[in-house]
């Protein structure tokens, strides 16, 4: 692609990586076949292709950013499928954070957009707050109809997602190091995050627990929480870097007390923003080569698992999972097979989704602030998985799960939670009328050599 910025524009670093980027487009619009926006509507700004010729006209104009450009770029999902359909290697992620954080910089949103935006980045990345909001959310369900008339749809979306009934609390609350009482074979620090631990603590349980059984030590260091992916997506490029330098420190502290073996995401999206600390940070004194060293070091939990035997199972199901692969585990760090080989070993029957490379819809907060292109793509995910006619949803990542969960009549799990139940944990919640399907492995009486000696 031909641009045309200044030489005075290409001394901005933002611009000059810019420039990098949409030079490796040739418009050969293959990305718009895995696009799911486009795919829906049609719309060539609703497509990588078209989004990026928007993204280009704002950037070489240095003019702030019109509401038409807003309006496309904040449809976009960042899902990623266009990056791993683009034959050229266009780095579609970084373009459009560039294009978000200098839309956050200089466009201007209606008073409404403003505050909706404010809320989100000032609760759930903190989970004493986010916790606080859903027990608070219940309230505002009869007031719902009246948000929408008043152009407040992203708050009542909001009021509706916030699940019904008492919040769980984690077994392992709070930063601290969960031992082992086998053999220590490794040590690895696990970023608990914020919207999870709040929505389903379980999940840092099971992965707590199935990390135990296999002599691994689990640490949750003091002062690490959300990765930073909330904002960052938002555009508040200097919140989300706050976010990463907390969570390098405090690794980075962890770090030099003890050597680790590796820093374990069990969320997805977290893990693809994390994965990323080191670009992001690229140009801040005292964490760039703290970020390459930490990065180097992070893993998606199926990617841990995937390289240590996890042995036989201890229970055995007949249960059909259909796994669905969330964008940012396929396209963001293009993670594919270990999550499905490592149920199979498990005892499930594995079946893939049908248009598996579409998103779901959920993409962060994209069902708060774009609910009706989140819903479309919500039943249009739901019909894949009917399809497959599974007995039950696994995925690796909180946002999927709980954005699933409110359109399948499929009970859905994540992918560690399962792992946790075939190796001798509880069933995952929701689960409860699926445990006749899970079978206990019979283990085999001790015997001697004269058991098999007949004198």
């Amino acid at each position: 692609m031909q641009t045309n910025f200044s030489a005075k524009q290409l001394e901005d670093p933002r611009l000059s990586e810019v420039d990098r980027i949409l030079r490796r487009c040739v418009h050969c619009g293959l990305c718009t076949a895995t696009c799911s926006t486009y795919v829906l509507h049609g719309d060539e700004r609703d497509s990588p292709r078209g989004r990026i010729y928007l993204m280009k006209d704002m950037f070489e104009r240095g003019k702030p950013a019109s509401s038409t450009v807003q309006h496309h770029v904040d449809r976009c999902l960042s899902c990623l499928s266009c990056m791993t359909t683009c034959p050229g290697g266009v780095d579609y992620m970084h373009l459009v954070d560039h294009a978000r954080a200098y839309m956050h910089e200089t466009g201007t949103r209606s008073w409404r957009e403003r505050f909706v935006r404010s809320l989100l980045a000032a609760v759930i990345p903190y989970p004493k707050r986010f916790s606080w909001a859903l027990r608070l959310a219940p309230l505002g369900r009869p007031f719902v109809g009246a948000m929408r008339s008043l152009g407040f749809k992203q708050l009542a979306a909001m009021v509706e997602m916030a699940p019904i009934g008492l919040q769980r609390s984690s077994k392992f609350d709070g930063p601290g190091t969960a031992e082992t009482k086998l053999k220590r074979q490794a040590k690895v620090l696990l970023l608990a995050g914020c919207a999870q631990q709040v929505l389903r603590p379980e999940i840092n349980d099971a992965t707590i627990r199935l990390l135990a059984r296999r002599g691994v030590d689990v640490e949750v260091s003091a002062g690490a929480g959300c990765c930073g992916a909330i904002v960052h997506h938002m555009g508040k490029e200097h919140q989300a870097l706050e976010f990463a330098k907390r969570n390098v420190d405090a690794w980075w502290k962890s770090m030099q007390k003890e050597p680790v073996d590796a820093i374990i995401i069990n969320a997805s999206g977290c893990g693809t923003t994390v994965k990323d600390y080191a670009y992001m940070l690229r140009d801040k004194p005292g964490y760039a080569e703290k970020a390459e060293e930490i990065v180097a070091k992070v893993k998606d939990i199926t990617e841990f698992l995937s390289e240590h035997d996890l042995g036989p199972p201890m229970r055995w199901s007949s249960l059909k999972v259909a796994y669905h692969s969330a964008c940012s585990m396929q396209h963001g760090q293009r993670i594919l097979d270990e999550p499905k080989d490592l149920l199979r070993n498990a005892g499930y029957t594995v079946v893939d989704v049908p248009e598996g490379h579409i998103c779901c819809g959920s993409a962060g907060t994209y069902n708060i602030m774009q609910p009706e292109i989140a819903g479309e793509l919500r039943e249009r995910k739901a019909a894949n998985i009917r399809s497959a006619r599974p007995d039950l949803v696994a995925a690796g990542n909180i946002g999927c799960i709980t954005h699933l969960a409110d359109g399948m009549e499929f009970p859905i799990a994540h992918t560690v939670e399962l792992l946790d139940w075939a190796y001798g944990g509880p069933s995952p919640p929701g689960l409860d009328g699926l445990e006749g399907f899970m079978n206990d492995v019979p283990i085999p009486a001790g015997r001697t050599a004269e058991d098999y000696i007949d004198y």
